[in-house]
């Protein structure tokens, strides 16, 4: 243990270097930016970099198909339009994500409904899920959170014999599986996002993944200003818009898809790590690893505290490791029904026939209102891509913090 004092109190930190930064790139990412820069072809209809990076992720992660375009919101927006979902359907998502997964649904027109997550593995419940399919329901949005797959097994079996579509927001789960099977392929279509944090990046973007080619089909003409292969180029078949990705996003994450495994491969070790390293401390809970994850993406390491059995609140915790400098975060603030815009339903031009049926002030989800408010403390992915040293600083910093955690009492922010 460094020192005898927290540095929240004037002790010297356990670390002050600082770990992996993010995003990792090289002059391979500068030579095919360059290369379509010279091409004058920047355009996704004019180039080949988006149409090779489609195929191979698609490829990895288990699928024929992959659409790619400009950002993971619009893959959700996309993915239940092409799937048919219309005005006033119920599609269940979970409160504890981010707000996109929902948004997303009421952009369809849609109304999301939220069912509760498991305080251990922060997914998808499933008894959650079935309490709260209804006549109404058309699909279910399971979040791989944190890069764990949900339960997809019991998901798709409430799912399948009703004929419910099953859409995985995979935003956090590159290169996950399940079961063996990669992440993206589990259900009917999935989404990805390639946002600035993610464990693949352009800065933005986002794709579709799917095995079913009228899916497919229908998410790239909706991607594509409505167009259809056999028809002309000024015939648009479906309201729609342009949402192609371009070429310098679709160089930069070809590079970024050379790196994925060996990223992969280090997150799962250093996660697999810190799982035992600091499951030891009383009150800290790490995620819940099922023995259906096969891999877990990591895109966050993530973990709830106990304030009463470890001996100090999330937020003075919190602090004392930033001092300790181990960067790390509370996550979100509210649970989805919680937010201002479920609360006013402030849902602008979208689902007006159902505003006076909605009462999102009446959502049950105490497990995510528990994980916002008091529990969650999240580590990102940069600090799982470090080395034996970096992870040893980390549970250094934790044993640091628990071992002094009564002065935490004066110091609780």
């Amino acid at each position: 243990m460094s020192g005898n004092a927290l540095a929240l109190a004037g002790g010297a930190p356990v670390r002050t270097r600082p770990f992996p930064a993010w995003p990792i790139f090289g002059a391979e990412e500068e030579e095919r930016l360059v290369r379509v820069l010279r091409s004058g072809h920047w355009g996704r209809l004019d180039g080949a970099e988006v149409d090779g990076f489609e195929a191979r992720f698609a490829a990895m992660h288990g699928c024929r198909y992959g659409i790619a375009v400009v950002n993971g919101t619009v893959a959700l927006r996309i993915a239940l339009l092409a799937a048919g979902i219309r005005a006033e359907d119920e599609v269940i998502v979970p409160p504890y994500t981010f707000v996109a997964t929902a948004t997303a649904v009421l952009e369809a027109n849609a109304i999301p409904v939220f069912a509760d997550v498991s305080l251990e593995t922060f997914n998808l419940d499933p008894a959650a899920v079935a309490a709260a399919i209804t006549p109404r329901t058309r699909a279910i949005v399971p979040v791989h959170f944190a890069g764990q797959p949900a339960d997809m097994d019991a998901i798709l079996a409430l799912a399948r014999p009703r004929g419910i579509l099953v859409l995985e927001d995979a935003a956090h789960a590159h290169g996950a599986a399940y079961c063996g099977r990669p992440a993206g392929s589990l259900g009917d279509l999935a989404t990805f996002s390639f946002q600035s944090s993610k464990n693949i990046t352009a800065g933005e973007g986002g794709i579709i993944t799917t095995n079913d080619a009228a899916l497919a089909r229908a998410c790239r003409s909706i991607h594509n200003c409505g167009r259809v292969p056999e028809g002309i180029w000024y015939e648009h078949h479906v309201v729609s818009g342009n949402y192609r990705m371009g070429e310098f996003a679709g160089a930069i994450l070809n590079c970024q898809l050379d790196r994925l495994e060996e990223q992969a491969q280090a997150r799962e070790r250093n996660g697999l790590r810190l799982a035992r390293e600091l499951g030891r401390f009383p009150g800290l809970h790490v995620q819940q690893r099922s023995a259906a994850c096969t891999r877990h993406a990591y895109h966050l390491f993530m973990m709830r505290i106990d304030p009463a059995a470890f001996g100090a609140s999330r937020a003075a915790v919190r602090a004392a490791l930033e001092a300790e400098g181990i960067p790390c975060s509370t996550g979100y603030g509210y649970s989805l029904p919680d937010q201002p815009l479920f609360r006013n339903k402030a849902f602008g031009p979208f689902v007006p026939g159902a505003i006076e049926r909605l009462h999102y002030g009446s959502a049950h989800c105490p497990n995510s209102d528990l994980l916002c408010r008091d529990q969650a403390l999240w580590l990102g992915q940069n600090l799982l891509l470090g080395t034996d040293a970096d992870l040893d600083d980390i549970v250094m910093a934790f044993e640091k913090v628990h071992a002094l955690r009564h002065e935490l009492t004066a110091l609780d922010p």
